[in-house]
């Protein structure tokens, strides 16, 4: 048997090294990222298939691993060190294996995928090019006028900072190019490539930027000769309205100045010529970069502009041409009547002054425009009197100059307008003063008046407001009492204003009449004071109370809205839930719920303390309080019944996962004890079938409890609850009656087997007599299960060393085939760890009696027994508690993970010897992370070198290229 497992065991050692070292070699033949993208792209379609090939490695590694371990189980103390050496070289082997496998093809995956984005961030960027040069390719366009150039220059801005942006994106992918040719040295990435692609865009950008330089050079001169021809237009029509002005302005200006002023225009017209001439030598520029239409448009601008100009400069030498005519027939008029035409001119344009000065124009609006006319008529009328004496004089003088004057028809006439004019403008005066000092009595008497009509008003106003009973009024009073304060100021202003105007109503009224007045206007001033201050307090009364309401409304209504949100969240969970998941989720939102209550109440609370002073206030208050008291104690309620029902459907659950497990556990070791017909297993299995037996009633008892607890569950329970419950009753009704089944059977076999038992050893001194315990015998009788002997039954003593230690053989080996059997099964939910791991406990808790009788067998060897047989036994006891402890170790950390075979071979031997291998050389390894971490601590000799550029996508395309996944590994 040891050299068959041997033959075994070095069979598969050499069938896995020889696969692994295949697999290295096809990886070293693989292991490059040089070379042509199809090359790239075998060589990653061949690590993908050795990635494939890896759980068939590990289908070897587990051959290995078991045949080690039935090697180690049956071979020789010098041979397992050996053993145990290769099997550390096949881990190491394997592990290196592994990630040389996984390296490998992630490198080769990332050279492939970078290339991959790379590639079509380049082609982007051609497409892009191509576009570019598309648009930048034709002949610039000839636009119509100076916009449609200027909108043409954004365009091509536009696009010129296209290109610019461009450059940013050029550089990303000249860098990302360098970088993949030092990878992969393909010459579809290197310099050559990336100087071609930098030197076709320079190109489009020389073209984006002539063709900005060259249409910003045509708008400009387009804007500058638009600029002069509008200056060119507004001279024209500047100089047009001087002639126009002349020429109407003929009979008031002497011919001297027509004379002089058309003369002056006559300078202007050359300057005019020139300025036009230099416009039509600068639009011969223009016209050359502008459309035919816009051209012409030109063309025909600057000859409406040469008409306009020689039309003034003709009808400007027609007028001249008059003037020095009429200037030689009225030359000897003027040297005869100068002297009294001087004077009736001075006396004549007083009395105009004066006159437009009385003109009416607009009608006086206020009192003070109403005074200011009034003080005017005052000063015409002065100015009047002292000209009484000019117009006397004047009379004398027209009389002389008629007598001596051969034609003094039109001198005379305007003498006699004069005077005319001035006795007319006499009796203008003293009717226009009549009128305005009534106007300004009037005012003064209405003014008055009004304060007397507001003053009843007011005074009704603060008596009605004293006391609002209904806050509703509120909002009719206040524009109310704005409407009496604005008015009230006004009376203010104007009162004051008749106090200053003492002079004025002295001229008006006279001294008695204006001091009279004066009282009056002092008097109502002092009550209007009075009346101001009432209003005032009215409404800050009235405010205050407005206020409050706003404050009451604002705080009250989201109460009122949140209660009514709360009441209608209680009702929603008033029904009841399925399942113990849903009762405990209903109780968990009960009991948010009160917390947002008990949060309104503290608001309501708040809100109490601001509505002590308004009855109104107060009444709505009682009844939010009085609901929310109804809706909390429904809440309470609600809260008590919700918890009372999750801890009565807790305890039920519990109770009833109890009894499965036991029913469970049970049936599996009767079962199993159902096909063993041997007689040695049926006398060791004797007393346990009896202490379960034993446990039946009490468990009987569970079962009926168990259904008293779902009733109760059921009463609280929706009628989807209410099935499902009935359902897992009427299961484990149904798994009880089976196990009385099958336990009464063997209880059956057991009793069959005593009768005889007893009938054969009936001569025998000290025998074993009934070899079922009683319930409670053994020192471990809790602990026992199927295939378990009595200890004291085992007949230990001075002269049984042999007998004991073949029992204590068979029972370990029961022991181990059990764990064996535990370990072999696979799990996948976790009802399955659940299981195994209340198995193995199991198994743990009978480590103490074996123990104890391993010590008694060490007593009695101290006197007798074989010391290699011993030996032997001892090294399988410590083999299986370490298989014990470290598969409960195992399935607490990671009960899914790993095939079963690597946690089938963590034999106690083995166990021991990495054990004694990790304290050697846990030193050496606290050297090695030592200076491992002054590694990190270095800076990197070159950035190509990180692990940071080489293993991931940190550095990859975040503009242009489109891959955002985690990089290979």
């Amino acid at each position: 048997m040891t050299q068959q497992s041997q033959n075994e065991f070095d069979c598969s050692l050499e069938n896995a090294v020889a696969w692994m070292k295949a697999i290295q070699e096809r990886l070293q033949i693989n292991d490059n990222t040089k070379g042509p993208r199809s090359a790239l792209e075998a060589r990653l379609r061949e690590t993908e298939m050795i990635c494939h090939l890896e759980p068939e490695g590990r289908m070897r590694m587990d051959r290995v691993l078991k045949s080690a371990d039935t090697f180690l189980g049956s071979c020789s103390e010098d041979q397992k060190p050996l053993v145990l050496s290769k099997l550390k070289g096949i881990k190491t082997l394997w592990e290196d294996t592994v990630v040389y496998i996984t390296h490998c093809h992630s490198r080769i995956e990332w050279v492939w995928l970078h290339w991959s984005e790379y590639l079509r961030a380049q082609d982007e960027f051609y497409r892009w090019f191509q576009s570019m040069r598309a648009t930048l390719e034709p002949a610039l366009e000839l636009q119509l006028g100076w916009k449609e150039k200027q909108w043409q220059l954004s365009h091509s801005e536009v696009l010129l900072g296209n290109v610019q942006n461009q450059a940013v994106l050029l550089d990303r992918l000249l860098e990302e190019a360098a970088s993949l040719f030092n990878r992969i040295g393909d010459p579809s990435v290197d310099e050559d490539v990336q100087r071609k692609m930098k030197a076709e865009y320079e190109e489009i950008k020389a073209k984006a930027q002539d063709r900005v330089k060259l249409l910003e050079k045509i708008t400009c001169e387009h804007k500058e000769y638009t600029e002069k021809v509008d200056a060119f237009q507004g001279w024209l029509v500047g100089v047009t309205e001087r002639v126009s002005g002349r020429l109407g302005r003929a009979n008031q200006s002497t011919l001297d100045n027509q004379l002089r002023d058309l003369q002056d225009i006559a300078k202007d017209f050359l300057r005019g010529e020139e300025s036009l001439k230099n416009l039509e030598r600068q639009s011969e520029g223009v016209i050359q970069n502008t459309s035919p239409l816009g051209a012409e448009k030109i063309t025909r601008e600057l000859e409406e502009l040469r008409k306009a100009l020689e039309k003034l400069k003709l009808l400007c030498k027609e007028e001249e041409e008059r003037l020095l005519k009429a200037l030689k027939l009225d030359g000897a008029y003027r040297s005869q009547a100068q002297l009294l035409g001087t004077e009736v001119a001075e006396f004549q344009q007083e009395i105009q002054r004066l006159a437009k000065g009385l003109e009416p124009g607009e009608k006086a609006r206020n009192e003070e425009e109403l005074i200011t006319l009034w003080r005017k008529y005052t000063v015409t009328r002065s100015a009047l009197v002292a000209e009484e004496a000019k117009a006397e004089k004047l009379k004398a003088q027209l009389k002389e100059l008629i007598q001596f004057s051969q034609d003094g028809q039109p001198l005379s006439a305007n003498a006699v307008s004069a005077l005319q004019d001035f006795q007319s403008l006499k009796g203008k005066t003293a009717k226009l003063l009549t009128s305005a000092g009534m106007e300004l009595a009037q005012s003064f008497q209405r003014l008055l008046r009004d304060f007397q009509l507001w003053k009843t008003e007011a005074q009704g106003l603060v008596n009605i407001t004293a006391s609002v009973p209904d806050h509703s009024l509120i909002p009719t009073f206040l524009p109310q009492l704005e409407a009496a304060l604005s008015e009230s100021s006004d009376l203010k202003e104007k009162l004051t204003a008749v106090l200053l105007k003492k002079d004025l109503l002295s001229g008006i009224f006279g001294e008695e009449r204006a001091k009279s007045l004066m009282a009056e206007v002092t008097d109502a001033t002092k009550d209007r004071d009075l009346l101001h201050y009432g209003l005032l307090q009215r409404k800050s009364k009235l405010l205050n109370m407005l206020s409050q309401q706003k404050d009451f409304d604002a705080a009250f209504e989201p109460l009122q809205e949140r209660l009514a949100a709360l009441r209608i969240r209680v009702t929603a969970e008033k029904e009841p839930q399925s399942d113990l998941r849903g009762k405990q989720a209903q109780l968990q939102k009960l009991q948010r719920l009160h917390e947002d209550l008990l949060e309104l109440e503290v608001q309501m609370d708040d809100l109490k303390l601001l509505v002590q002073s308004e009855p109104s206030h107060q009444h709505k208050m009682s009844q939010l309080s009085s609901d929310y008291l109804t809706l909390k104690r429904s809440l309470e309620m609600m809260l008590q019944q919700s918890q009372q029902c999750v801890e009565e459907h807790c305890l039920f659950s519990n109770v009833l996962l109890e009894l499965q497990q036991w029913i469970m556990v049970v049936k599996e070791k009767l079962e199993s004890y159902q096909g063993d017909n041997d007689r040695w297993k049926v006398e060791t299995r004797a007393g346990e079938i009896e202490r379960l037996s034993a446990e039946f009633p009490n468990r009987e008892v569970q079962l009926h409890l168990v259904e008293a607890h779902g009733q109760r569950v059921m009463e609280k329970s929706s009628p989807g609850g209410v099935a499902l419950i009935q359902k897992e009753l009427k299961q484990l009704t149904e798994s009880w009656n089976s196990l009385r089944v099958l336990e009464d059977m063997l209880s059956g076999l057991v009793r069959s087997w005593q009768l005889k038992r007893a009938n054969a050893d009936s001569g025998k001194k000290k025998g074993m007599t009934n070899h079922i315990p009683k319930p409670g015998s053994s020192r471990h009788a809790g602990n026992a299960v199927d295939g378990h002997y009595g200890w004291k039954e085992l007949g230990v003593g001075e002269g049984d060393f042999t007998s004991s230690l073949e029992k204590f053989k068979q029972w370990l080996l029961v022991e181990d085939a059990k764990l064996a059997g535990i370990i072999e099964v696979k799990v996948s939910t976790p009802e399955d760890v659940k299981a195994r791991k209340s198995k193995l406990k199991e198994l743990q808790s009978r480590i103490p009696e074996g123990q104890d009788h391993f010590e008694n067998l060490l007593h009695l060897w101290s006197t007798k027994g074989n010391s290699e047989d011993l030996e032997d036994v001892r090294y399988r006891w410590m083999v299986y508690k370490s298989k014990i402890t470290d598969s409960i170790h195992l399935l607490n950390h990671n009960s899914l993970e790993g095939p079963a075979g690597f946690r089938k071979s963590r034999s106690g031997g083995l166990c021991t010897f990495l054990e004694r291998v990790c304290r050697v050389a846990l030193p050496l390894q606290l050297l090695l992370l030592l200076l491992l971490l002054l590694l990190f601590l270095l800076p990197l000799a070159e950035e190509t070198h990180s692990c940071t550029l080489s293993n991931n996508f940190a550095r990859s395309f975040n503009l242009m290229l489109h891959y955002n996944g985690p990089p290979p590994t």
